[in-house]
């Protein structure tokens, strides 16, 4: 009999996310794969053509049993629809997880957000003692204050008492981004170890004629993905519109994406005809946009927690073989000066960002070749897709309680 595996994540297939690579991957290496989601609505907190929002479903993709509970809509726009979406799951996700975790030999939390996801999975723990591993994309308590919430006595009591008892509940914690670690050390339980497990790049068709971006030459710079708030978009549009008329007749901002701030951000560039927005594309279609852009941009706002976090664009930006702006302070920029993938820009300081955006522009050829080249070392190397999923595997299967 092939083990069974529980995933226990908050967006799933359709949604598209690391795990769905890590399901399949186990699934093909004959593990029996069961996943515990939501229906599927992000990002634009609507649910997807084709499912229906009940309180409970199943479903099957590609081999796959897939348990969807009810799903809280319209969070997009609404702190507290966003904080009903995280209670929900945790509710419902559990009550079915009370039901379905004895069944399995292991439990595999995607903790993508919000920790109270990961409830479900603890609750198997608890109950049936089932080896359970945490991949970690986003440090609680931190990010909650990161995200607006102010940070008193009674919430930061409450919330250090709930990390600590999810992270003394598990028997293995693989972490996205190195920083994590001396986030997570005062929460963990003694004797549990920290394994590193970096997101991996998107399969990119590069062979893809590019699109165009815009009728005459220019140099084109492409932010890609959730266009929120602490995307620091803001201030990267500002910069942008700072830069001298010779400059910005020279290049073009584009941002493609959609997400709760893109109203506002159109507002804020003033109809510059060098900003472009594209709204949202598919994933499939991205390498088009990529190879037709001269720089990549991947930023967060300057807050602690996001210095120890690496978004998953980044790495999908190395196998564009692109250079990097990275308007970021922390890992990511560590990753991009240390393997000189591109330029670093300070996310706070406007003025920065705006000089950042000129050196790209007046960079010549060979220096972005000198950028490209260090991709795919990287590529082969530490971000390397089977690799860390075989690392994945083997932390998780390999506990003996």
């Amino acid at each position: 009999m092939p083990k069974k595996i529980l995933i226990v994540t908050e967006c799933f297939y359709p949604e598209e996310f690391k795990i769905n690579d890590v399901a399949l991957s186990w699934k093909g290496k004959g593990y029996d794969v069961d996943v515990l989601t939501l229906v599927p609505t992000y990002p634009l907190g609507k649910v997807f053509l084709g499912y229906k929002n009940g309180f409970f479903r199943k479903d099957e993709c590609q081999g796959i049993n897939i348990f969807r509970v009810h799903a809280v809509t319209g969070y997009r726009d609404s702190t507290v629809k966003k904080i009903f979406k995280y209670i929900n799951f945790m509710i419902f996700g559990s009550i079915v997880a009370i039901f379905i975790g004895r069944r399995y030999d292991y439990v595999f939390g995607f903790n993508l957000g919000s920790l109270t996801d990961m409830l479900p999975a603890v609750v198997i723990r608890k109950l049936y003692k089932k080896p359970t591993m945490f991949w970690v994309q986003d440090v609680w308590p931190d990010s909650v204050y990161a995200y607006g919430f102010k940070k008193t006595k009674m919430l930061s009591t409450l919330l250090d008492a709930f990390v600590k008892f999810m992270h003394h509940n598990i028997t293995a914690v693989a972490i996205s981004s190195k920083g994590f670690e001396s986030k997570l050390e005062p929460y963990i339980k003694k004797g549990l170890k920290f394994n590193y497990a970096p997101n991996w790049a998107d399969d990119l068709d590069m062979d893809m004629d590019p699109i165009a971006l815009s009728k005459n030459q220019k140099i084109h710079f492409t932010f890609a993905g959730n266009v929120g708030k602490v995307q620091n978009l803001e201030n990267i549009i500002n910069a942008f519109c700072l830069l001298p008329d010779g400059y910005q007749k020279k290049s073009q901002l584009n941002i493609i994406g959609d997400g709760s701030n893109l109203i506002f951000l159109k507002k804020l560039s003033n109809n510059n005809p060098n900003i472009i927005f594209h709204g949202k594309q598919m994933r499939e279609d991205m390498a088009k946009f990529y190879k037709a852009s001269d720089f990549l941009i991947v930023s967060l706002i300057n807050e602690p927690i996001f210095s120890v976090t690496v978004p998953a664009k980044t790495q999908t930006y190395i196998a564009a073989k692109k250079p990097i702006l990275a308007i970021i302070n922390g890992d990511v920029a560590d990753i991009v000066n240390d393997n000189s993938l591109g330029v670093c820009a300070d996310p706070s300081n406007v003025e920065l960002i705006k000089k950042s955006f000129e050196k790209c522009i007046d960079m010549p050829e060979n220096e972005k070749s000198k950028f490209i080249i260090n991709n795919t070392k990287l590529l082969e190397t530490t971000f390397n897709k089977d690799s860390i999923i075989n690392n994945l595997t083997s932390q998780l299967v390999g506990y003996n309680d």
